[in-house]
């Protein structure tokens, strides 16, 4: 993976689906987040995002298995 240090642009991640409908939301960078845009993965379904200049956080709704260069996260895990 490539990666710089400017605020974890270009930082790739990648979540896999467990379940049907799980929603991925793009959250904007600046004063005032807002959402700038969704996905909705079915089981099985992978996406492979990263963050941007416009993107800097991203919410995951539903069952799914979320991996980073920090480790996976289940969201299932408690």
């Amino acid at each position: 993976m490539e990666t710089n240090n400017n605020s974890g642009q270009n930082e790739y991640f990648v979540i896999k689906a467990k379940d049907n409908g799980v929603h991925v939301i793009g959250l904007t960078r600046g004063q005032d987040t807002r959402f700038h845009h969704t996905e909705k993965l079915d089981k099985g379904e992978v996406m492979i995002a990263q963050f941007t200049e416009h993107t800097s956080a991203v919410k995951v709704r539903g069952k799914a298995i979320i991996m980073t260069k920090f480790g996976t996260i289940d969201t299932e895990a408690e």
